[in-house]
């Protein structure tokens, strides 16, 4: 039962802890079971970072078409998604692939702009929806399940130059772009999210500006860009179910990422706080006010309203819900679609005051293990999985989890990828255990992703892809790794079960079978050959 004194959020994180502060030996065991027979095995893309072909066929520009374009952009080695896998003209060859894994979805995401060239529902580019459909048949025929994010980063230009998120018009405008999808897709897709990463979507494009529109505002221009996201987020989430759901039957949700805080000295509470902290403002911006009360985390409501009173202004930086809003925001997703890759360790800290900024907001700092097995981008800690899986059911209750995106970077992999392998296997396995053992209604698994494709400002030099792609050669070849096979292992199995020569075998012996009991002895000429004494004692002298 938890104390009066204990915030509720600290409290999902205090009983992880003591859940789940076993040795190190005892948390790293593996564990052999399955998933429930109906677990969606999928593999994840999004359309900047695959399909190429960036101006073809009537597609409209996208920020991210402009920001690779413009010189300066910070992208390693001035790579753009111009091209990327070329799976606009590589159709055929993805579904392939698809098939080959025998995953049952697969996750992608829609370019906004090659259905809308400038956004708008009446620049209607047919033949980039003649794509999507060409994909989602294929996908359909094949028993696969698509799973469609609606917006993976990619803004039309032309929205941009009209503000862009900052625009309050930008929620019907996309709002409209849903809607259409739904209409022309909604018979065939099941499954959709409207945003990916909405937290860094608001920090990188609006706080620290690496990601375009390269906004550098960090202490209010992410929490207004996440604003307005939550107010499109639900406005969509209404239209399909007052519209579609009924006939269409379908689910709709958000994909929010973060990574497991495991605090630095679990014995500190101010560590323990900092550790929820920063789950509240990575997951819980967006989660809390969708899966529990229409509003942001207490967590996140008094550290930016007090930090910003310290700095003389007048209003918190964080904007505030209407009641009107809260209810309106409130319940808006049918299920919890969350990507995570790796643990942090945190402790509580005091930042600066000025200048004001979304992460000193936190009062926190975070590192990774040095003991941690490196990556081309984070450090692999495979336990966090189980303990992040067990703090959304604390947190937000005992609602349908789809893990929409895990994977690990590396720099050369080449195609014998062993590292990438044992990254999956004990991801999953975490996974399997937070299912089996402690009844986290787990749904689904989509590991990133399917081929090596556009990392943003990495470029080409970090590969997740459980497929190589060549990206020297103009037809953008794909080659399976031996991760797609372990994969596609694990996806016929179901997960990972005793292997058979484990199994241990029930059964009884024939009737008038005689048990008797053992007595050590032995014959004279036996015992004495093994240096024994007639009852199999050792000889003295």
């Amino acid at each position: 039962r938890r104390p009066l004194w204990v915030q509720p959020e600290v409290w999902a994180v205090s009983r992880q802890l003591q859940r789940q502060q076993q040795p190190k030996f005892e948390r790293d065991l593996f564990y052999h079971g399955t998933f429930r027979d109906d677990f969606l095995w999928g593999v994840s893309s999004s359309a900047y970072q695959i399909e190429g072909a960036w101006d073809a066929d009537g597609k409209g520009p996208s920020i991210w078409d402009n920001f690779t374009h413009t010189p300066g952009s910070n992208v390693k080695d001035n790579a753009t998604g111009d091209v990327a896998c070329d799976s606009y003209n590589h159709l055929d060859a993805d579904l392939n692939m698809l098939r080959a894994l025998k995953v049952k979805a697969y996750r992608f995401s829609i370019s906004w702009s090659r259905v809308f060239p400038t956004g708008r529902n009446s620049s209607i580019n047919t033949r980039g929806v003649d794509y999507y459909n060409r994909l989602i048949d294929g996908l359909v025929a094949s028993n696969i399940s698509p799973m469609v994010t609606l917006f993976h980063w990619d803004l039309p230009q032309a929205l941009q130059d009209i503000g862009g998120w900052e625009n309050p018009a930008l929620i019907e405008l996309f709002n409209s772009y849903a809607d259409f999808c739904f209409q022309t897709f909604g018979d065939r897709v099941k499954f959709w999210m409207t945003f990916n990463e909405p937290t860094y979507q608001a920090w990188l494009g609006y706080g620290s500006g690496d990601f375009p529109p390269n906004v550098k505002d960090p202490g209010s221009g992410p929490y207004r860009i996440g604003h307005a996201i939550l107010k499109a987020h639900a406005t969509v989430y209404h239209t399909y179910d007052e519209k579609y759901r009924q006939e269409q039957k379908g689910v709709i949700s958000l994909s929010l990422s973060t990574h497991w805080a495991e605090p630095q000295s679990p014995g500190v509470p101010r560590d323990v706080e900092a550790a929820d902290r920063m789950l509240q403002f990575s997951l819980g911006w967006f989660a809390h006010p969708i899966f529990r009360n229409g509003d942001y985390p207490d967590a996140m409501k008094w550290k930016v309203g007090n930090r910003s009173e310290l700095q003389h202004l007048a209003t918190s930086r964080l904007p505030s819900f209407t009641e009107q809003e809260k209810a309106y925001i409130r319940a808006t997703a049918d299920v919890f679609c969350l990507n995570t890759y790796s643990s942090r360790i945190v402790r509580h800290a005091t930042p600066r005051l000025n200048p004001p900024s979304y992460e000193d907001d936190q009062e926190l700092t975070e590192e990774e293990d040095p003991s941690w097995p490196s990556t081309a981008v984070n450090r692999a800690a495979s336990w966090g999985m189980r303990r992040l899986l067990n703090w959304i059911k604390e947190e937000y209750g005992d609602i349908p989890i789809y893990i929409t995106e895990n994977g690990v970077g590396l720099t050369d992999p080449g195609v014998e990828d062993t590292d990438r392998i044992f990254y999956h296997k004990t991801y999953i396995n975490e996974a399997l255990k937070a299912y089996r053992l402690d009844g986290v209604d787990l749904r689904g698994y989509a590991a990133w992703s399917l081929m090596d494709n556009f990392e943003w400002l990495n470029g080409y030099t970090v590969k997740f892809g459980l497929y190589h792609v060549d990206f020297n050669n103009v037809n953008r070849p794909r080659t399976a790794r031996a991760s797609a096979r372990y994969y596609t292992e694990v996806i016929t199995n179901n997960g990972m079960p005793l292997p058979a020569e484990d199994e241990f075998l029930y059964g009884q012996f024939p009737e008038g079978f005689i048990w008797r009991q053992f007595n050590i002895s032995c014959v004279p000429t036996v015992c004495q050959a093994l240096g024994l004494g007639r009852g199999g004692q050792a000889r003295v002298g």
